[in-house]
């Protein structure tokens, strides 16, 4: 009796399953569907999180004062040749004789041959106008270069590291899912840390891509030129396409650290390199920056055929971006002109002045620092083993200062705080002032 009960349950289950089936399928065509991949990014941005951290220490804290260093955003005005050639080219575009509608995708000849004769020409590296691409910052096309690439690649990261790199790979599906340890299952991380003096060790296995940031963001530190050769070697021998952030390239104070990867013999048939002008020049509210694509560098389809990744993204450039404005590209423009490459230089001394003084002054408390020779950024060892995010909220609570919890940026990154030099330089002595009094 109770097996015919049951074979009777189960077939009643089995009917009813498949009429949701039939029923859910005829109901999914009248609805759209979600990309399920951005459902397993973490409920907000980092950087989101620590401003609602904030905002609640201000609610409940309304007479104190903070000093933000967590996000890297620049406190310096635009150089003033940037902001003369912006007058400029809106004047240009009042007037129907000088106006400018839609422009090249790729930026303005006039912008991408001053980027080749004065970024690349002095250093021995030689571009043609089609290998550049000018775009809306460094942060976009990092993101997107993944549309012109298999969604099944393996990928190998840094650890810490920019967390743009990662979650723009979650959401294509090409990142796995989130486990326990806070890592992505199809995602390589490449540990840099005090115990292997943050340089990432060469993979014992091939993949298919690997992000290098250098100076890097989020620890401040650099390779040297035989450090990165090592990985141009790795990549040439393995077929790897090397996705490189050069973003501040331009605090670099050291000879022995290359300026650009294609400062390596073989960098072009292996890598492309992304540019910013956000922390050189002051752009991060006007957003401008490039990508080099060599004509070299090709990738595979599954047949085996080599496929010019140049025209893959000139194509995807053409269809999904239009172009950064005129306006923009002419203050980028007035970079490279003496006085603007003058006025620059003083906004980058202006705040790698603020990392040395963070630095000093951090040591001077006996904690260990890193960073902020190459690059105007501190990653701080939390003293006594205090997690990230503990340390954050005692350094906001008690000293009132705002750093970035090291773990944000990856597994590596617990047990680290990143502090940005590009605040004020008297809120950076302040701070130290108030980290110092608070650790006594």
């Amino acid at each position: 009796m109770n097996g015919r009960r049951t074979r009777a349950v189960n077939t009643i289950s089995m009917k009813l399953h498949s009429e949701f089936i039939i029923h859910h399928s005829k109901f999914k065509i009248h609805m759209a569907l979600v990309n399920e991949h951005f459902l397993k990014l973490p409920g907000s941005y980092l950087f989101s999180d620590i401003a609602k951290k904030i905002n609640t220490f201000r609610i409940t804290h309304p007479k104190q004062e903070v000093i933000r260093l967590g996000i890297g955003d620049v406190t310096r005005p635009l150089p003033p040749v940037c902001i003369e050639a912006m007058h400029k080219a809106v004047d240009e575009m009042a007037d129907a004789k000088t106006f400018h509608g839609y422009g090249p995708e790729q930026g303005y000849d006039f912008l991408i041959d001053a980027v080749i004769k004065h970024d690349y020409v002095p250093r021995g590296i030689h571009f043609s106008p089609q290998e550049i691409f000018i775009n809306d910052g460094a942060k976009s096309d990092t993101g997107n270069i993944g549309d012109i690439l298999r969604h099944d690649n393996s990928v190998g990261v840094t650890d810490p590291i920019y967390p743009v790199y990662i979650d723009s790979n979650v959401m294509c599906g090409r990142a796995g899912v989130l486990e326990g340890n806070g890592k992505w299952s199809n995602v390589t991380y490449i540990p840099c840390t005090a115990e292997n003096n943050f340089i990432p060790a060469i993979p014992d296995k091939r993949i298919d891509i690997v992000y290098l940031c250098y100076p890097n963001n989020p620890t401040g530190t650099t390779l040297t030129k035989p450090e990165l050769k090592k990985w141009v070697d790795y990549a040439l021998a393995n077929d790897t396409l090397i996705l490189f952030d050069a973003a501040y390239e331009a605090f670099i104070r050291e000879d022995d650290v290359p300026h650009s990867i294609y400062e390596i013999k073989g960098a072009k048939k292996c890598a492309i390199e992304f540019r910013s002008f956000s922390k050189t020049a002051g752009f991060t509210g006007v957003r401008c920056g490039y990508t080099v694509v060599p004509k070299e560098l090709t990738a595979a389809t599954l047949e085996g055929e080599r496929i010019s990744l140049n025209k893959l993204w000139n194509r995807r450039q053409c269809t999904k971006f239009n172009g950064t404005s005129y306006i923009t590209q002419r203050a980028a423009e007035a970079i490279y002109t003496p006085e603007g490459k003058q006025q620059v230089k003083a906004n980058i001394d202006y705040y790698m002045n603020n990392a040395r003084t963070m630095k000093e002054g951090l040591e001077k408390t006996g904690l260990k620092v890193y960073g902020g020779v190459n690059a105007p950024y501190i990653w701080l060892k939390t003293p006594n083993g205090i997690g990230s995010w503990r340390f954050f909220e005692q350094m906001l609570y008690e000293a009132n200062v705002v750093g970035t919890p090291g773990i944000g940026f990856g597994p590596s990154g617990e047990g680290y705080i990143r502090l940005t030099a590009f605040g004020k330089h008297e809120d950076c002595v302040e701070a130290m002032r108030r980290i110092r009094n608070w650790l006594k």
